[in-house]
């Protein structure tokens, strides 16, 4: 008995699946460090202590010390900033409010935006004269075509660490944040408390259950045709859907399971009612560079399943961490942003009305705010104590008025904390002690 040739339906579903996943990992793999970073050439008055910087200055360097050596550093962060059309302002503002010479910064906006305003972003960053004496700030100038909902989220963020990773070979943090998405604390307060936690530490939102998302999101076979196509594009179904990987259990970050009318960063999807929330981590280097160089199999393996798959920035790095026996134990259940939700559980925008739960809970970050909403300015006056057009005042400051504080500089590694510091090392006791920590870290439900 002779059996039957497969349907047209299946093979072109599979002849899908194979083209797609060949380009996202094509598009993924291309963007992987080939070279070690070039040696830095930044301010020494601002990193006197390295050792690198005083033979490519002849500055005289004054009143430095001798007994601080580089193991006493605070640690330093990689930020991706990404963005869509109009949003290169917001991206600014959010630059300023995050700036501290120790990190490191690459600004994305993508293919939808015109690139009038990627040299606005390039412009404004060279005419700021502590970012261009540090160097810590680059512009992303070819674009990557992003849809929030397929596998082309993952991909570009991934390129923008693997970007980081090659642009500076000494951060310790990476950190994505899209331009609807501010802080609640200074960086000197964020670098004051990392300073005492473990480097390896992943803050990842993360969850086994899948429940109503298996139908909806895990097993659709779709076609992010911005992997591959110059314009943006809808996502493509398939007619078939496929079974769940049974080599690795999947999680995911959150979700709400009803369709509504939602600002730029909540996604979303009217043919399946269902809503992205903010894809924000806080990653070690170490995962990154797991993630990044593919010295083991899952990373890969994950990478061309979610090729066709809905929501992968949801489902990558959560299912990476918990399937992993080395990193597991790395995981703390809460990405330091504060999101706020109306009666139906659904996400909505933040406002003045939120201030107060905003500050009282120890975040680091906040999202959704409307773009130049009151709230951001009594965030930059309350909070940050940041003016207009400036970054925030830090321990690295020198300048006497709050507007001229920042126009003279010194040690990058001076922190000055805050109230702030306070606030997220009382978050972080919680989220690190022994009744919460193992007790929501990966449990499989």
């Amino acid at each position: 008995m002779q059996n039957s040739p497969p349907s047209s339906s299946t093979t072109t579903v599979y002849t899908i699946l194979t083209i797609t996943t060949l380009l996202f990992l094509l598009l993924f793999f291309s963007s992987f460090p080939t070279s070690p970073p070039p040696p830095s050439f930044s301010d020494p008055y601002l990193f006197p202590h390295r050792p690198s910087t005083a033979q490519y200055h002849n500055h005289q360097l004054l009143f430095t010390t001798t007994n601080k050596t580089t193991n006493q550093s605070p640690p330093s962060i990689a930020y991706f900033i990404s963005g869509s059309s109009n949003d290169s302002g917001r991206i600014i503002r959010l630059l300023f409010s995050i700036y501290h010479p120790r990190n490191q910064y690459l600004l994305h906006l993508d293919s939808s935006a015109p690139q009038k305003e990627r040299d606005f972003l390039a412009l404004t960053v060279q005419s700021v004269k502590v970012m261009w004496s540090a160097q810590n700030v680059n512009v992303i100038g070819k674009s990557d075509l992003v849809s929030p909902k397929g596998s082309s989220s993952v991909s570009s963020t991934l390129h923008g660490a693997a970007i980081l990773l090659k642009l500076c070979s000494d951060w310790d943090w990476f950190i994505n944040l899209s331009a609807a998405d501010y802080p609640l604390v200074t960086q000197d307060d964020l670098l004051h408390i990392l300073s005492y936690l473990p480097k390896d530490l992943n803050f990842v939102n993360h969850t086994s259950y899948i429940g109503w998302k298996e139908s909806r999101i895990l097993k659709p076979v779709v076609v992010d045709q911005s992997l591959f196509l110059a314009e943006q594009s809808e996502i493509f179904y398939g007619t078939q859907k496929r079974p769940l990987p049974d080599a690795y259990r999947l999680f995911t970050g959150k979700f709400s399971p009803l369709g509504f009318v939602a600002p730029p960063r909540w996604r979303v999807f009217e043919s399946h009612k269902w809503v992205i929330g903010s894809s924000t981590s806080i990653l070690s280097r170490k995962f990154v560079e797991f993630c990044i160089l593919g010295t083991e199999n899952l990373p890969r393996t994950l990478l061309m399943y979610l090729s066709n798959s809905l929501a992968s920035q949801s489902i990558y790095f959560p299912t990476v961490l918990c399937n992993s026996p080395q990193l597991n134990k790395t995981v703390v259940n809460h990405n330091l942003l504060y999101s706020a939700y109306d009666a139906k559980h659904q996400p909505r925008t933040l406002s003045s009305d939120d201030l107060d739960d905003l500050i009282n809970s120890g975040s680091a970050f906040g999202s959704m705010f409307i773009p130049d909403d009151p709230v951001l300015d009594h965030i930059d006056q309350k909070v940050l104590n940041r003016g207009q057009g400036l970054p925030v005042p830090g321990g690295w400051c020198l300048g006497g008025s709050s507007d001229e504080a920042c126009s003279v500089w010194g040690d990058a590694d001076v922190l000055k904390p805050g109230p702030g510091a306070k606030r997220l090392e009382q978050l972080m006791v919680k989220l690190l002690s022994n009744e919460s920590f193992g007790s929501s870290q990966c449990i499989v439900e």
